[in-house]
């Protein structure tokens, strides 16, 4: 009885987690390039169940009963990198990214991450920078990677990212890929860090857009419902347990 209580805990811990995260999904709706996450349960190593039959010869006979379950637990959080929808936004620094791969930018720290948040602006340095100040990155004239800067001139960007300031190319939007999504850890304010980092070239920029977030919110509050009903029901077992357990230590056994 005592193991059906952790199994009905395990539930409770599994299902909270999975709220916490569609609740996140829903408080995103609207972010820019948001990418949805959801939980990955699994159970815990099945436990083999046995006893001894002491009549089979005076001797103790093992017979095996089956296995039981001790319920689930977290494995790991994973991000749906589907493309969002195109958003049109008027503004000459907002980049809408379709296809695979991420703006490049750069920390304060000299840190590069990487987002699908294409609403940049110039700052009063003159480079492009994200929302939160992280400079974008962009390949120079030299083919290396540099902090784009625009100065107070006019930008424009065709669909393969090339960057015409006042009408001369001068960059091309650094847009990186990863062999493997899985790989990327999200670090705060819709930026990924990641190893290992190659140049897209499957993808377009579209300027005067922005990607929308890939949430599904009719499928959350779904998912929502069916997470509490499974909490619920998970919480009625440690109830029912709970009282059983109060019975066998306070009712059998007694003498009236």
């Amino acid at each position: 009885m005592i193991r059906s209580l952790y199994t009905a805990v395990s539930g409770l811990i599994t299902q909270e987690a999975k709220q916490d995260i569609i609740t996140s999904n829903l408080a995103n709706a609207n972010t820019t390039g948001y990418k949805s996450e959801n939980l990955a349960v699994k159970k815990f190593e099945d436990v083999l169940l046995s006893n001894y039959d002491k009549k089979v010869l005076n001797k103790n006979q093992k017979n095996t009963l089956g296995t039981i379950s001790l319920g689930s637990k977290i494995d790991e959080t994973l991000s749906y990198f589907t493309q969002g929808t195109l958003v049109d936004t008027n503004s000459a620094t907002d980049f809408g990214l379709y296809g695979r791969g991420f703006f490049t930018v750069q920390g304060q720290n000299g840190s590069t991450y990487y987002t699908r948040d294409g609403g940049f602006h110039v700052d009063l340095q003159g480079y492009l920078t994200s929302k939160d100040g992280y400079r974008v990155l962009g390949i120079g004239a030299n083919g290396q990677q540099q902090p784009i800067y625009v100065g107070d001139g006019k930008l424009s960007v065709d669909k393969s990212g090339n960057i015409a300031i006042n009408g001369n190319n001068t960059y091309k939007f650094a847009i990186s890929d990863f062999e493997n999504y899985d790989s990327l850890k999200k670090v705060g304010d819709n930026l990924y860090s990641g190893q290992n980092a190659t140049l897209s070239q499957n993808f377009m920029v579209n300027q005067n857009s922005l990607e929308a977030s890939n949430v599904n919110t009719v499928s959350e509050m779904v998912n929502m419902m069916t997470t509490m009903r499974q909490f619920e029901t998970n919480q009625k077992m440690v109830q029912m347990i709970d009282e059983s357990l109060g019975k066998a230590v306070n009712e059998v056994g007694v003498v009236r």
